[in-house]
């Protein structure tokens, strides 16, 4: 104990040296409702896309069309006078598994959509289709894709996109699930109205939100669509491996 005038405690020096020191070790976030951690990242999606590849890996240019005015195109060069975002983010795949603590690279949708779409946009336009070189496609609500952690992503872990992972960009939004960001975005479209535009599969399977927190993982009770998506995890993850593996040999 301290002596009556705040001095030294008793035992002096040496007991004060053998008090240990308070630890603090940050602690991931929890997990949302229904999640599982992993460590790897795999190449991932619907099975139909496993042996699907962008045309162009190397080269970004994006198409903006729908309700606008007129159509235009944003390359890289332009695309590059945005300020540049550094972003760590959770990926969260409806199937259930997530990959924590992402680092990523990019320009924020919300500068994208404010300097080039904007004022070619209609005046009622809510809803944005995104598409990949490869035919895939998904649309969120323009609220949603406004939020300041969307990115149009062109790097990862400090190295440029990979082909597995959206190659030369892709969308992020860490706050809805993985099938809602885009690999490989080549064209945005503008819509006043929401429709499904989910490529290949039920209707049911899609969401016009797919948030994360609320656990929208499509038309079905979420609990179901967990029991319905887990045990298909591992064979798609394999499928698009060997996929990507006779890719890049030939």
């Amino acid at each position: 104990m301290l002596d009556a005038l705040g001095g030294e405690p008793e035992g002096g020096l040496h007991a004060r040296e053998a008090t240990p020191a308070l630890l603090y070790v940050a602690m991931p976030p929890p997990l949302p409702p229904g999640q599982r951690a992993i460590d790897s990242f795999p190449r991932f999606g619907l099975p139909p896309f496993a042996a699907r590849f962008p045309r162009d890996p190397r080269t970004i240019r994006i198409q903006i069309r729908g309700e606008v005015v007129s159509e235009i195109l944003v390359d890289s060069t332009e695309l590059a006078t945005l300020p540049r975002v550094e972003q760590v983010s959770d990926f969260h795949c409806v199937t259930t598994w997530t990959r924590q603590a992402l680092a990523w690279s990019g320009f924020r949708f919300v500068d994208f959509y404010r300097r080039f779409v904007e004022p070619l946009a209609h005046e009622h336009a809510a809803f944005v289709v995104l598409r990949g070189q490869d035919g895939y496609r998904a649309s969120l609500p323009l609220e949603d894709l406004l939020s300041d952690d969307v990115l149009l992503a062109d790097r990862l872990d400090g190295e440029p996109l990979s082909i597995a992972h959206g190659a030369p960009l892709r969308l992020i939004a860490p706050a809805h699930y993985g099938y809602k960001s885009v690999k490989h975005v080549d064209r945005i479209e503008i819509r006043r109205e929401y429709r499904v535009d989910r490529p290949f599969g039920f209707g049911w399977l899609d969401h016009p939100r797919g948030r994360v927190a609320e656990e929208e993982r499509g038309g079905f009770p979420a609990r179901f669509l967990r029991l319905l998506y887990r045990p298909f995890i591992g064979w798609t993850a394999k499928r698009f491996a060997r996929a990507l593996a006779e890719y890049e040999k030939r």
